[in-house]
């Protein structure tokens, strides 16, 4: 045992705790505690952080890299990807000729940074560029006959689209012998690829590139390096600057973390890289967003996450659909910051009409997990699509379900889904699409999109179930997997940063998650917006005194245990973090679960 943790070595629940105040079982994370060990020593790191990087199954050799993530170190050749050479061949034609270019872009937060970012590299270089982002309700998702061609009518000679076009062959059609297409995405695409000039798409069934958890944004920044690559060997840049590419990676990383890729391998460089461009404060958009948003600490990916992603979203759902796209290529402060703010209006109109839907939905999803249903397929009259998306993921996370949730009009349900790790979600609505239960339907293994007849839905229902079948021996809550014990007064702020260096956390890479046994609460209030945070003061039975935080605790078991303990000593776990004021550093627990301690 050392004197500032304790290290697991059982596989049996966490502190005897099968069923938390959440329903959930604590269990511990696995790590190869030899390699643990010799990466502190080789990196002279505190034995923890060893221990946490073993866990997540980093290497001894790949440790600094893990650490300190760049693209030289971990970045491909772009032409690794089938179709790359042959779209930077055309972009190139376009930059160099001074071509007027359609960006057709996604309604998304990963739609409006690539629309952005290519937005942002062709003007750059001379091109006349206009984003077009589709209307969701008017229009639906991805391009369609009517704008392409009204696009060409207005004089586009090439089509760019991110974020979407992979399955687009009919809308794609209307552009031939008027403009070239070029495709950026990363959606599943099953079948012949669209006959256009460039297809780029690590999910491509004959793409080896092994890039398959890319965003759409990450493949457009490629496209980017890969036409600047081109451009230069033509000596395009012999009497003119080259621009620099990495002022454009706060919107790979902004994208990246909201369409939830791993924050693994390539993408952790993407957002460790991008977190310090943003950082800077030099885009005028997410600067207005970030103050609107009131985010005071350095961005992280939760800045990403939980602050930006949500508003620049809501844009698509229930607001101007190219809000977003306008924000990230805005560099007037001031328009920026009216912009911002409109974002922020529309994002707490989105949270009152997700609220009017959720409670309908858990009722819902409560009925078919006590059937014993593997997905949750759940469609109300009137749920605006704007926010099924949402309520999905909501879903989802409350039952460890796949969770699919649709608004209804005219007969016709159109909504999204989400998963849970290990469940391909959208290989079976593919599958669902092509069996013609479904009207359209695509996506990827953590979340797709889909509409059917409502008199379908059983149909619909039944065969996801059979498609997904395992998904019903996942337990009704997800275990909460724990990386280490951790005493109060080990927890020094010098720890905290130092499992900081972990970051950035996410999907791949989750942050490190402590028990603190036995811990007796001896203060604690709600603050906050509505009194949605529930904070605390701990003390630990071998000392030590510590804050610990909450969020998202309106209401339920662990906020009430947070606020009436009534000084017995209970489990607490969740995420060490650093925080800083007024040059000060200190520790604090940011509470995921809890338990009664016996």
């Amino acid at each position: 045992m050392s004197a500032d943790f304790l290290t697991p070595d059982a596989a049996a629940p966490v502190l005897g705790v099968d069923r938390s105040v959440t329903g959930r079982r604590w269990v511990w994370r696995q790590a190869d505690q030899r390699v643990g060990l010799a990466i502190a020593q080789r990196l002279a790191l505190p034995e923890l952080l060893g221990q946490l990087l073993s866990a997540r199954g980093v290497g001894i050799e790949q440790a600094q890299d893990f650490l300190e993530p760049t693209l030289r170190a971990l970045m491909p050749d772009p032409s690794t990807l089938v179709d790359m050479d042959a779209a930077a061949d055309r972009l190139a034609h376009a930059i160099r000729t001074g071509e007027q270019v359609a960006v057709f872009g996604d309604y998304d937060v990963d739609g409006a940074c690539s629309a952005a970012l290519m937005l942002r590299f062709l003007r750059g270089l001379g091109c006349k560029v206009r984003a077009y982002v589709p209307d969701r309700l008017k229009e639906g998702y991805g391009p369609n006959p009517t704008a392409i061609a009204a696009l060409c009518a207005e004089g586009a000679t090439l089509i760019v689209c991110v974020d979407c076009g992979i399955a687009a062959h009919a809308a794609l059609e209307a552009a031939q012998g008027r403009a070239d297409v070029v495709v950026l995405d990363h959606h599943k695409a099953e079948g012949a690829v669209p006959v256009v000039a460039a297809a780029v798409n690590p999910n491509r069934l004959d793409c080896g590139s092994g890039l398959r958890h890319l965003c759409a944004a990450a493949v457009a920044f490629m496209a980017a390096v890969a036409t600047l690559r081109t451009l230069r060997k033509s000596g395009h840049f012999a009497a003119s600057k080259e621009p620099d590419l990495r002022e454009l990676l706060d919107l790979v990383a902004l994208a990246t973390v909201c369409d939830v890729m791993p924050l693994t391998g390539l993408n952790r460089a993407f957002v460790a890289q991008g977190l310090k461009i943003m950082a800077r404060g030099d885009r005028a958009g997410i600067a207005a967003l970030l103050e609107v948003a009131q985010a005071k600490d350095a961005p992280s990916a939760y800045t990403l996450g939980f602050l930006l992603g949500p508003r620049i979203n809501a844009s698509g759902r229930i607001g101007e659909p190219d809000l977003g796209v306008r924000l990230l290529t805005c560099d007037d402060p001031i328009e920026a910051r009216e912009m911002a703010e409109r974002l922020d209006a529309v994002n707490r109109r989105r949270q009152e009409v997700e609220s009017e839907v959720l409670a309908s939905a858990f009722a819902e999803a409560e009925r078919q997990h006590a059937e014993g249903h593997p997905v949750l397929l759940i469609a109300g009259e009137g749920w605006h699509p704007g926010v099924v998306g949402i309520v999905a993921g909501r879903v989802k996370e409350r039952f460890n379900r796949p969770a699919c949730v649709a608004g209804v009009a005219d007969g016709l349900a159109k909504g999204s889904g989400r998963s849970v790790p290990g469940v391909d979600l959208g290989s079976a609505v593919i599958a669902a699409r092509q069996s013609g239960l479904l009207e359209t339907g695509g996506g990827h293994a953590m979340a797709a999109g889909f509409s059917f007849r409502i008199e379908r839905q059983a149909e619909v229902q039944a065969f996801l179930a059979e498609r997904l079948s395992h998904a019903s021996a996942l337990p009704g809550a997800a275990d909460l997997v724990l990386d280490a014990t951790l005493m109060v007064a080990a927890a020094t702020p010098d720890l905290a940063e130092q499992v900081g260096r972990l970051g950035p956390f996410g999907p791949g890479n989750e942050e490190p998650a402590f028990v603190f046994p036995r811990v007796r609460i001896s203060r604690a209030d709600r603050v906050g917006r509505e009194g949605g945070t529930v904070r605390a003061f701990v003390q630990g039975e071998g000392g030590g005194r510590m804050k610990a935080i909450c969020f998202r605790a309106k209401e339920g078991p662990l906020a009430e245990l947070l606020l009436n303990s009534g000084g017995a000593p209970v489990h607490l776990c969740g995420a060490l973090r650093a925080e800083r004021w007024n040059g000060d550093v200190s520790a604090s627990l940011h509470v995921q679960d809890a338990a009664r301690a016996a």
